[in-house]
C-alpha cells in the first residue's frame, strides 16, 4: 500500500472525532481535496486570527489534541522550527506519522500517542501551546468520567493554569458542552458572555489575555475579528462551534 492510499484508508477509519478537521494545503494539493470527505471546523479562519498575534517562525509548539495535524503542518510551513503534537487517538496520531513522512517534515514533529497529562511537573517549556477545543472532553476522551461538573470544571482550570510553566504564549479554545453533550452545557444559559467572564476570572493572575477572537459573518464567508460589545452576543444562526471565542493568553 502506497502513503497516499493509506492516508485516505486512516483519514476515513471511523472514530468520534473522524473527519474533524481538514487537511493542511501542502497536504490538500498531494492527496486531493475531493479524494476525502472533510468538514471543516474553519481552521484556517482560526489560524488566520491567531497567526496575527503569534510569531511561529523558529518557535516550539504543542499542539495538544492535535486532531489529524492541521495546525501542526501549517506552523511547520509557516517556519515553526519544531512541533510537539500530543493525540490520544491512535488512527489520528498514524495519519499524522506517515502525512509527516509524504510531506518531508519528519523530523521537525515529535509525535506522542497519548493525552497529555496536565499534571505531571514537566520542566519542558515551548514558545507557544495550541489547546484548541480538548478541556470539555476532560471526563470522557481522558481523565475521570465518575466527576461532577462542578468538579469538572475545576480540574479544566487547573489544566489551562499549569501550562502557564510550560509556555509563553497559549491559543485556547473552550467547547460549551461538557463531553460534547448538548444536555450538558457547561454555562448555564451558553452564552459567550458566560465563557468569557468564565476563563477570565479563572486565569486572573496566572494568564493575561492579550485577545479575544469572535468569528462573524461577512456576506458568504466566516471570519474571526477581536471582540467587541456587538459579537459578544450569542448568534444562535451560526450554530455551537462559531459561538466559541478564541483567546490569545500570555504566561505572567
Amino acid at each position: 500500500m502506497n502513503s497516499i492510499t493509506q492516508l485516505k484508508e486512516l483519514y476515513a477509519k471511523s472514530s468520534k472525532h473522524s473527519n474533524y478537521q481538514i487537511l493542511s494545503d501542502r497536504l490538500t494539493q498531494i492527496i486531493g481535496e475531493n479524494q476525502i470527505d472533510v468538514q471543516s471546523r474553519y481552521e484556517r479562519e482560526r489560524l488566520e486570527y491567531f497567526l496575527k498575534f503569534l510569531n511561529v517562525k523558529g518557535k516550539t509548539i504543542l499542539d495538544i489534541g492535535g486532531n489529524s495535524g492541521y495546525f501542526t503542518f501549517e506552523t511547520i510551513d509557516k517556519g515553526a522550527k519544531n512541533v510537539h503534537y500530543y493525540e490520544g487517538n491512535s488512527v489520528h496520531s498514524n495519519f499524522v506519522n506517515v502525512a509527516s513522512k509524504v510531506l518531508g517534515c519528519s523530523e521537525k514533529i515529535e509525535i506522542s500517542c497519548d493525552y497529555y497529562d496536565f499534571g505531571f511537573d514537566n520542566t519542558r517549556h515551548y514558545d507557544a501551546v495550541l489547546l484548541l477545543n480538548v478541556l470539555h472532553h476532560f471526563g470522557d476522551d481522558y481523565g475521570d468520567n465518575a466527576l461532577s461538573i462542578t468538579s469538572a470544571k475545576k480540574h479544566m482550570v487547573n489544566q489551562l493554569n499549569s501550562l502557564s510553566k510550560s509556555t509563553d504564549q497559549l491559543i485556547f479554545q473552550l467547547g460549551f458542552n461538557w463531553k460534547g453533550d448538548r444536555n450538558t452545557c457547561l454555562f448555564a444559559n451558553g452564552t459567550k458572555r458566560e465563557l468569557i467572564d468564565f476563563v477570565t476570572s479563572s486565569v486572573d493572575g496566572i494568564w493575561e489575555i492579550e485577545k479575544i477572537g469572535i468569528p462573524v459573518r461577512v456576506g458568504a464567508n466566516i471570519i474571526y475579528v477581536d471582540l467587541d460589545d456587538k459579537n459578544i452576543n450569542r448568534d444562535d444562526s451560526l450554530g455551537e462551534f462559531l459561538n466559541r471565542p478564541l483567546f490569545i493568553m500570555k504566561a505572567k
